[in-house]
Order: structure tokens, then C-alpha cells, then sequence
């Protein structure tokens, strides 16, 4: 659906050879909302859920936002070669699922996954076409501001976050794309664009 306020026409996949995308970026840069608005105005693209150990946070859905598996399931998983990725993050362990993103772009349907630093890294690995694209904060001070702000976290994981998030950032030079998301609807344009192979 177009928000027909925003003036923006309907987007459609472009023909041709079907690309996966790969999003990542610091926790707290708005990679959420970033994507929530890419679902809306591209509908058709296929936005992977990933597998993770970590217990659900309020208002989340099981099958919806991740797939919340057992650490034992989870190194199942891994060990069938049931994983396109995974990797340890926060100390819970995230990763994805291999199968469903392999049939969407067999099926000619763009994929995006949105995962940490260490699942881009193995992506790029096992797939080497895809586009890599890192969610910049528009400065390290308003990325510290959004994190200290949530007051939903212990001080000590709002630590190793921003320590996990400098790494993040000095890891810029790996990816093949970069956006800003200084404006929620600007980030969002620019991201379609790359999801689609648009030009600019």
C-alpha cells in the first residue's frame, strides 16, 4: 500500500535477475523502522525472519518478528546445514534460516535480511552476489542518544551495544552500499531503490 499523503507512486520489482540484500547497522540506528516502512511501499519483497535464543520482547510474534528457538534447536540448525548465516550477538545467538530465502529469489522475488555484522560477513561468504548495504546513525552522538534514551535496558548491555556498535562502524569499508537514516522517508527511498536495483 502507497500512503497516498506522501505523493510517492507504487513501486514494482524490476524484471530480471532477482537480488538478496543484506541490511545491517549499529542496534539503535532504526533498522526496524526502516524496514517496516520498506514492507509497507514494497509488500512483495521477501523480508526473511530470522531464528534467534533470545526471549521474546513485548508485542513480539513468534513466526512474525523472529522465530524463537531453543539454544538446542538452534545448534541443531546449524549442524543439518539448516542456516544461511548465524552468529552470536548480545549473548544470544541470531541466524538465518536458508531455505526460505534460497525459494524466494528461485521464484524471482527480491530477499532482504537484516542481520548483525558477523551474519553479513558470512553472507558475503556463502553468497557472494549479494548487495551488502550498512544503516549509518547521522552522527556517533545521536546513535549514544538513542541508546541511553530507550530506559529499557541495564546500563551494562547498553555498554557492550555501544561497544558492538563501534565495531560495526569501523566495518564500513566491507559493504557495497551505505544509507543514512538521518529521515525515516529519505532512508526508506533510498533502500527501495538499492533493494530494486533501481538507478538514482
Amino acid at each position: 500500500m502507497i500512503d497516498a499523503q506522501a505523493g510517492a507512486e507504487p513501486r514494482t520489482v524490476r524484471q530480471g535477475e532477482p537480488r538478496l540484500t543484506v541490511v545491517s547497522g549499529p542496534s539503535g540506528v532504526g533498522k526496524s523502522s526502516v524496514l517496516n516502512e520498506v514492507r509497507r511501499q514494497v509488500p512483495e519483497v521477501h523480508f526473511s525472519v530470522s531464528a534467534t535464543t533470545r526471549p521474546p520482547r513485548p508485542g513480539e510474534v513468534d513466526g512474525v518478528h523472529y522465530h524463537f528457538v531453543s539454544t538446542e534447536e538452534f545448534e541443531r540448525m546449524i549442524a543439518d546445514g539448516e542456516m544461511l548465516e548465524h552468529a552470536r550477538y548480545a549473548g544470544n545467538l541470531y541466524g538465518t534460516p536458508r531455505k526460505p530465502v534460497e525459494d524466494a529469489i528461485a521464484s524471482g522475488t527480491p530477499a532482504v535480511l537484516e542481520i548483525e555484522l558477523q551474519g553479513a560477513r558470512q553472507v558475503r561468504q556463502a553468497w557472494p552476489d549479494a548487495q551488502l548495504v550498512m544503516l549509518l546513525p547521522p552522527s556517533w552522538e545521536e546513535l549514544v542518544d538513542r541508546l541511553t534514551g530507550r530506559g529499557t535496558e541495564p546500563a551494562d548491555l547498553v555498554e557492550k551495544r555501544l561497544a558492538a556498535a563501534r565495531e560495526e562502524l569501523a566495518a564500513e569499508p566491507e559493504f557495497d552500499e551505505t544509507v543514512v537514516n538521518a529521515d525515516l522517508q529519505s532512508a526508506t527511498s533510498e533502500l527501495v531503490r538499492l533493494i530494486l536495483g533501481q538507478e538514482k
